[in-house]
């Protein structure tokens, strides 16, 4: 079991569901970053994404591609993305860590020395957007040949037809994108996401997590209530970007981790 899946099951035994919080690495420089990483678990966070910043964020939105520009322009790397998680394990090697971002950094890198690398600093699990299902033996077989999770999104135009092929070597738990788009647009909507949900979970075993128009902790709680737990990105790495303090920045991340676990 990764720290992920043992993760979900304690929450499972408590009756609570997981709040996930992203940030991205290296913003707005890595000191400032690896600080708000290190608080989250104490914020009430259960897993952190972790972005690796790239060149052409197809995916996201405003915030994020911002977000991924300050820290490329800080001298943020994949390596340095990979070393604020080696030095995050050094005083906490429970929480799951989930690196997001796109395929091209880490062919850069090399799929084999990555895969090494991610081990040993203490990654668990990997989201990159740009490789579909038709793509896992580039990068997907092997990461789960060397015990990280692969987790796939899921989203409102996933029809009944495709739902199979994003599942089929998917692990960990299942992101369900709870709008079209990229990422900080709309907010969510509870009675929107609960048949998708459902839909998604009679189909595997996993637990689905929403992301995407997540902003409040009653937004948090909706969301979290119709799911296994519920993902909030953008609207943290707003108040990064809007030069919010280390304490006022883990206080608004209380509040929304607070919500979710009221789900």
């Amino acid at each position: 079991m990764t720290r992920i899946d043992q993760t979900f099951a304690r929450l499972r035994a408590e009756g609570r569901k997981a709040f996930v919080s992203y940030i991205m690495g290296g913003d707005p420089d890595l000191e400032s970053s690896l600080a708000v990483m290190k608080g989250l678990p104490g914020a009430g966070v259960d897993i952190i994404e972790l972005g690796v910043p790239f060149t052409d964020p197809m995916a996201d939105g405003p915030t994020i591609q911002l977000a991924g520009q300050r820290a490329l322009e800080a001298g943020q790397t994949l390596v340095k993305t990979l070393e604020m998680v080696r030095r995050f394990r050094e005083g906490d090697d429970s929480t799951p860590i989930v690196l997001m971002g796109y395929y091209n950094p880490i062919y850069a890198h090399g799929v084999e020395r990555f895969l090494t690398d991610a081990k040993a600093a203490g990654v668990d699990g990997l989201i990159v957007v740009d490789l579909p299902p038709e793509e896992d033996s580039e990068l997907c077989l092997p990461a789960q040949a060397a015990g990280l999770n692969f987790i796939r999104l899921a989203t409102p135009t996933t029809d009944a037809k495709r739902l199979p092929k994003v599942l089929q070597n998917t692990s960990g738990f299942v992101y369900y994108v709870s709008i079209t788009g990229i990422t900080g647009a709309a907010a969510a909507q509870a009675q929107d996401v609960a048949p998708e949900v459902a839909r998604i979970k009679a189909a595997t075993d996993l637990p689905v997590i929403v992301g995407f128009g997540i902003s409040t902790p009653e937004t948090a709680e909706a969301i979290a209530s119709v799911a296994d737990g519920c993902v909030v990105g953008s609207a943290i790495v707003k108040q990064i970007a809007d030069g919010k303090s280390l304490e006022d920045t883990l206080a608004y991340v209380r509040s929304l981790a607070d919500g979710a676990h009221r789900g």
